[in-house]
């Protein structure tokens, strides 16, 4: 394996160059020396290269892009790296890569225009205790997501870390064979999402201090419909802050305080997670109809836009559901529990497909032996919600896990 340590090349005094603000406090200088030589090398890599990043804080004024098959890049951990793209000039993304068997770990990127890390169209991804960051806290002008692998492979997230991204922090879509675990992701408008995806294992993460939590949605018009999603043994909690995702988006459509969201997705269990304090609900189902999202281009005829075969079972539950965001749920709460009382654990919007008949297209809850859901009655704008527990006392087949062949 090719290894290329840019130190190697331009002498040690080049970890110092860019280490923070200058002495008056102004911004500090551009890495430009070594920005060239990064660039330079991921021009060059080819198969089997290693890029190493030292230690030190740089600040880089344009984005890095890779297009080369079997390439490493490392940092010195993702304390140690730091690349701030806070002055970025050019190139929306901090770091975009075009290119299969791409291994990314041991750094973090520091506000950048636009997404910080994008992965298009490869295949054995990993990336590894990475660090994504917008320092100065939740803003609609940050970038709209973090760690962004799209119409992927077999790829895998693990050790890393997602904040401040104005859309998802970490976001898997249009892709297949993923794992998602043992990250963190706050102050995100969606702390980690799971869209348009194909088998995906999300668990051992945490995510709080989001506007949702763990996002599993299906969106119309792209290149597969998501299915079989697995969401378990993870923490989600106080995912209260404001929404503040660009208007006309998705994501703008999520309440503040919801901890896990399912949207027009099928085949998604969640299981043994523990849920608390999430001011909207803990767990929101709910359809396409309910997102407020709207295309030009219209609806495809073979998007599905409901939740189907949902399993929410053996998890653990406290707090949430007592102060819901929306004039429509806040009069809901009170009407239904009144002022001092909470919406259950499950909240699912209505929204039912009249033409369903399958028995496994049906959505089961049973958490500690309870299966109460609040069905909102979207359809009806809410003009007759219940509580109901009977039909959704219910068993659905279980997912298999998701399986990743991957080089260490």
């Amino acid at each position: 394996m090719k290894s290329i340590g840019i130190l190697a090349m331009m002498g040690l005094a080049l970890a110092l160059v860019g280490c923070g603000k200058t002495q008056s406090g102004g911004p500090a200088p551009i890495s430009t020396e070594l920005q060239k030589q990064l660039q330079e090398q991921l021009l060059d890599a080819k198969p089997g290269t290693v890029v190493e990043i030292p230690a030190g804080n740089y600040h880089f004024d344009r984005g890095l892009s890779l297009r080369a098959n079997g390439v490493t890049i490392k940092g010195a951990g993702m304390d140690k790296t730091i690349i701030s793209f806070k002055d970025q000039q050019s190139g929306p993304e901090g770091l975009i890569v075009y290119g299969n068997d791409f291994h990314l770990e041991g750094l973090t990127i520091e506000d950048t225009k636009g997404d910080a890390i994008k992965i298009n169209d490869g295949e054995n991804i990993v990336v590894r205790g990475v660090r994504v960051r917008w320092t100065d806290g939740p803003k609609t002008t940050n970038g709209a997501y973090g760690i962004y692998p799209v119409k992927t492979r077999n790829v895998l997230i693990e050790d890393s870390e997602a904040w401040g991204a104005s859309d998802a922090g970490i976001y898997v879509g249009q892709s297949k064979n993923v794992v998602v675990r043992r990250c963190h992701a706050e102050q995100n408008v969606a702390g980690i999402e799971i869209e348009n995806t194909v088998g995906a294992d999300v668990y051992e993460n945490t995510a709080t201090g989001n506007t949702g939590g763990i996002l599993v949605f299906n969106m119309p018009n792209l290149s597969q419909p998501g299915h079989s999603t697995r969401v378990y043994k993870n923490k989600s909690f106080k995912n209260n802050i404001a929404n503040f995702g660009a208007k006309g988006t998705a994501v703008a459509s999520v309440p503040a305080g919801s901890g896990m969201v399912i949207n027009s997705n099928s085949k998604v269990e969640i299981f043994d997670n523990d849920i608390s304090d999430n001011q909207t609900a803990n767990v929101i189902l709910s359809s396409y109809y309910s997102t407020g999202y709207a295309t030009t281009k219209g609806v495809e005829p073979t998007y599905d836009p409901y939740p189907k075969a949902i399993l929410v079972v053996d998890n653990r539950f406290s707090g949430g559901g007592d102060a819901p965001d929306g004039m429509d749920l806040k009069t809901l709460k009170t009407v239904l529990f009144g002022i001092n009382g909470h919406f259950p654990d499950v909240l699912w919007d209505g929204y039912a497909d009249p033409k369903a008949n399958g028995a496994d297209d049906k959505i089961c809850v049973k958490n500690g032996g309870k299966s109460e859901v609040l069905n909102a009655d979207g359809p009806n704008k809410y003009k007759n919600p219940t509580v109901d527990s009977k039909s959704f006392d219910c068993t659905l087949p279980r997912l298999p896990a998701v399986e990743l062949k991957l080089a260490s």
